[in-house]
């Protein structure tokens, strides 16, 4: 854990001295959010925006601070804001992606996601994030493609791994469902890990 308390108090201070510097309030939203303080990020966000609008930066942050408090549709317009101001933003869509999956807009998220991808080729979390939603609307096969996709642009990429071997398990394929299942519990992805060690991992935990 950092000294969160310290940097909270260091850019207080260099607030005092400027007390117009957005990226200040902006750092110190993001030690607070880090914190756990998401209502404190968000003032620091409000705050931030008040001195710069166009800072795209402290609308997807506090796009995350109201996700995390359960405000999914005060963060999609948050981010939609992010990305009217810079459209190459990847972070932004995929936010809005993440947060439009919460509320089981899947075909929503997976154009969020898809966007994310063509401005950031290499963005691994897009890829399996696409799979999970294309896995939510029964869509295995085009799910197992973006997950190896993400595991090919991140080989650790332990997540990936488990949400591949759900897919894999879904179409029957339940051999190499187990193979993910274990590759991502020797990455350690700690989900996959307890589920071998379980009743209803010992199928695929005796499997040779």
């Amino acid at each position: 854990m950092g000294d969160y308390q310290g940097a909270i108090a260091d850019y207080g201070k260099v607030i005092q001295i400027d007390p117009q510097y957005a990226n200040a309030y902006i750092n110190r939203g993001l030690v607070k959010y880090n914190s756990g303080d998401y209502q404190g990020a968000i003032a620091d966000y409000n705050k931030a925006i008040e001195i710069n609008p166009q800072s795209a930066l402290a609308y997807t942050n506090r796009g995350l601070a109201k996700d995390d408090l359960g405000d999914q549709q005060g963060s999609i317009a948050d981010y939609t804001k992010a990305i009217e101001i810079n459209p190459q933003s990847a972070r932004a869509y995929y936010n809005r992606g993440n947060a439009k999956s919460d509320l089981k807009d899947y075909q929503g998220a997976i154009a969020d996601y898809t966007k994310a991808i063509e401005i950031s080729p290499q963005f691994a979390l897009a890829y399996t994030n696409r799979g999970v939603a294309k896995y939510d609307l029964e869509d295995y096969q085009g799910a197992i493609v973006d997950h190896a996709k993400a595991i090919e642009i991140s080989p650790q990429f332990a997540l990936a791994f488990a949400n591949r071997g759900d897919s894999k398990r879904r179409l029957g394929n339940e051999k190499d469902a187990c193979t993910d299942y274990k590759k991502s519990a020797s990455l350690g992805y700690q989900g996959a890990a307890q589920w071998l060690n379980s009743a209803g991992g010992a199928w695929c935990r005796n499997m040779r």
